[in-house]
C-alpha cells in the first residue's frame, strides 16, 4: 500500500515543479508574443510570433515591446537612448550630432518611391519637446516609418514599461528567423 501512495506524491511534486518552473520562465525570462499590426513592416509581419526576452538591458536598435499608454504592449525600436539627442534629416538618423545606418531600411527605402521614408524632425518637433531623450526614458520608432505610431506621436517611453527585447521569431513556420 505504501508504494502506490509515495507513486502518487513523487508525480504531484513532479508536476507542481514543472508549474512552478513554466510560470518562472513565462513571467521572468521568456515570453511569447504576436506582432499585431504593420508599423513594423517590412522587418516583421503582422501575426508573426515573437519569443520577447525579459533578461539583459536593451540597446540601441534593439526591438522590444513595450506597454503604451491607454493601449495594448507595442513593439518598436529603439532610436535613442536616455540622454541623446535624436534628429532626422533628409532621411538620414542624427545621434548625438553623428549620422547613423540604418540597415534595418535599406531594402525599404528602395522601394519607396514617395519621398522620404522618415519625415525629417528633432526631438523638439514631438511630444518629447526638448533636446534630448529624457532620463529614464526610450525614444523608439516603428520600422514602416510611414505609418508607425511611435514616440513621434506618444512621446518617449518610460524603461520601466519595457516588457523585453525581442529578435526571434517562431512561427509561421516557413519564416522562422532572427531579425535585426
Amino acid at each position: 500500500m505504501e508504494k502506490p501512495k509515495n507513486e502518487a506524491w513523487e508525480w504531484i511534486k513532479a508536476l507542481i515543479i514543472a508549474v512552478l518552473l513554466a510560470a518562472v520562465i513565462r513571467y521572468f525570462l521568456f515570453t511569447p508574443i504576436v506582432v499585431d499590426g504593420s508599423s513594423m513592416m517590412p522587418t516583421l509581419q503582422s501575426q508573426d510570433r515573437m519569443i520577447v526576452n525579459k533578461l539583459g538591458k536593451p540597446e540601441r536598435f534593439d526591438i522590444i515591446v513595450f506597454h503604451a499608454p491607454g493601449q495594448a504592449d507595442y513593439i518598436k525600436r529603439i532610436i535613442g537612448l536616455p540622454g541623446d539627442k535624436v534628429e532626422y534629416k533628409d532621411d538620414t538618423l542624427f545621434v548625438n550630432g553623428k549620422a547613423n545606418a540604418e540597415p534595418y531600411l535599406t531594402e525599404y527605402k528602395k522601394m519607396n518611391k514617395d519621398g522620404p521614408l522618415t519625415e525629417s524632425f528633432t526631438l523638439n518637433d514631438t511630444p518629447v519637446g526638448q533636446d534630448t531623450v529624457p532620463e529614464g526614458h526610450l525614444f523608439v520608432m516603428g520600422d514602416n516609418r510611414k505609418f508607425s505610431k511611435d514616440s513621434r506621436q506618444i512621446g518617449a517611453v518610460p524603461i520601466n514599461q519595457v516588457l523585453g527585447k525581442t529578435n526571434i521569431v517562431y512561427w509561421p513556420v516557413g519564416d522562422v528567423r532572427i531579425v535585426e
